[in-house]
């Protein structure tokens, strides 16, 4: 048993009026998926759960001002059910296809998969070549923050107290771009965790030349971020085996730059060029 008052608002408004008074003893509950685990296991003690996760404020998926915004409380299962997500950002729709259980799904928030800041959050990598951004509303009013931006490091989020994630913001698929995917790599093929994954978005020329990409990688770095130097090393060019092979090893020499070589690198380095290979085996001529 939990020594714990249940607080579910009805409007976007009371849930900061209440968060205003009682910042240090509330979690902020959206799915809780994250929660309840670290409850139970007793690395998380608050005397309030605020469950934010039925607001309409924060269930809204739709294209304002040519972008795409997409609530923070929309679950992972309306991710993958949204035909809007389906033709402005596809490879986060691919996300509901490799995201934990159904039942999970059911009840996982994008808001909250962002929030907990965990290296290996699925949505992250998509959000990012997106160039997301998050809509954020606290005691001082509303901010925007990169989704790049969100963790200062694993399982930190940078929100400040008393504030929570409204709505993310997303540069829609450019017109003539027609490569996209999201992969990740688990130790098992379902309910896996991811040990590594990634996201890109491609456009190319009629000669094959990349004219457009964005990638991002995560699970395998402190925080998920875009890899530019990879997107600017491959843009321009008509991508061959050896090419992707070389760019493959140049993002596996780049992550352990960034992590240093741990005992993991034996397994990581060359599955991150396997399936970097895989990933972009389509864009092959």
């Amino acid at each position: 048993m939990f020594d714990v008052d249940y607080i579910r608002p009805q409007k976007l408004t009371d849930a900061l009026a209440f968060l205003s008074e009682n910042v240090p003893d509330t979690t902020i509950l959206a799915g809780g998926t994250d929660v309840m685990v670290d409850m139970r296991s007793g690395d998380l003690n608050c005397r309030y759960l605020l469950d934010v996760g039925r607001l309409e404020e924060l269930r809204r998926i739709e294209i304002d001002d040519g972008n795409l915004t997409v609530g923070a409380a929309i679950t992972i299962t309306e991710i993958g059910e949204s035909d809007l997500i389906g033709r402005h950002a596809p490879a986060l729709r691919k996300v509901a296809d490799k995201f934990a259980s159904r039942q999970v799904r059911n009840i996982a928030t994008v808001g909250g998969n962002v929030a907990h800041c965990s290296p290996c959050g699925d949505t992250i990598p998509p959000l990012l070549i997106h160039d997301a951004v998050a809509a954020v509303v606290g005691p001082s009013g509303e901010r925007i923050v990169p989704v790049e931006e969100m963790a200062s490091g694993p399982y930190h989020c940078s929100l400040h107290p008393g504030e929570l994630i409204t709505h993310f913001i997303l540069d829609t698929k450019p017109a003539n771009v027609e490569f996209f995917d999201f992969q990740k790599i688990g130790r098992r093929k379902e309910l896996a965790i991811a040990r590594m994954s990634m996201a890109a978005m491609i456009g190319q020329e009629s000669d094959g030349s990349i004219s457009f990409i964005r990638f991002a990688l995560g699970s395998c770095t402190p925080t998920p971020h875009r890899f530019r130097d990879i997107e600017n090393y491959l843009m321009g060019k008509i991508p061959d085996k050896d090419l992707l092979w070389e760019a493959g090893n140049a993002l596996s020499r780049q992550m352990l730059g960034i992590t240093g070589r741990r005992p993991s690198a034996v397994y990581k380095e060359p599955a991150i060029e396997g399936l970097f290979v895989r990933m972009m085996y389509p864009l092959l001529k």
